[in-house]
């Protein structure tokens, strides 16, 4: 009878609610975005061991409105008062998420909007074909800024040789002034 009830757990869908819409998530994600929600979670989790801040990856709700809920692939949360046993219930200091086909206009898009609107102060669009990241910062005026984009981009004929050399190696955690990453241990080991 166990084993019955942990199935029917593993093959519960997940859910987000963006402006009163239930989304289901897709219950299993690529190998390079599963890798790559790890890597990210693995450094941000090593750096902030014994730091204010916490690592979370995916799976944890955030409650950010009365018609928004989301579950960012990965974030950064300083205020400790917003972390209850259900879930993030306020803005992260910093949300991550990884792009895959069925997800990629809603984080460019209305994601993106909600969390500016809430307060993240920074987020990352991550894009595991290309290996790059686009970051933005929050402003003054509560607008975000794209404050860098980063990345490997292998095999792209797109991207000239130029291009690939000039492009930004290591990305900088805003929230610390000595946190920056390099890329190579993003995207380490995808396929």
């Amino acid at each position: 009878m166990a084993k019955a009830n942990n199935l029917a757990y593993q093959a519960e869908p997940w859910e987000e609610k963006l402006n009163g819409q239930i989304i289901l998530m897709s219950p299993r994600p690529s190998v390079n975005h599963n890798q790559l929600i790890g890597n990210i979670y693995h450094i941000f989790r090593s750096y902030l061991k014994g730091k204010a801040c916490k690592a979370f990856t995916d799976g944890v709700d955030v409650f950010l409105t009365d018609k928004d809920n989301v579950i960012p692939d990965a974030m950064i949360v300083c205020n400790k008062d917003i972390i209850k046993p259900d879930g993030i219930h306020g803005a992260p200091d910093l949300v991550v998420e990884v792009l895959s086909p069925s997800t990629a206009k809603n984080d460019r898009g209305y994601k993106k909007d909600l969390y500016e609107a809430a307060g993240v102060k920074e987020y990352w669009i991550v894009d595991p074909t290309m290996r790059s990241i686009e970051a933005y910062l929050l402003s003054d005026r509560r607008k975000y800024v794209l404050d860098g984009f980063y990345g490997l981009f292998p095999d792209n004929p797109s991207i000239t040789e130029l291009e690939r050399q000039e492009s930004k190696k290591e990305i900088p955690v805003s929230l610390y002034s000595d946190f920056r990453i390099p890329l190579e241990e993003i995207f380490y080991d995808m396929l």
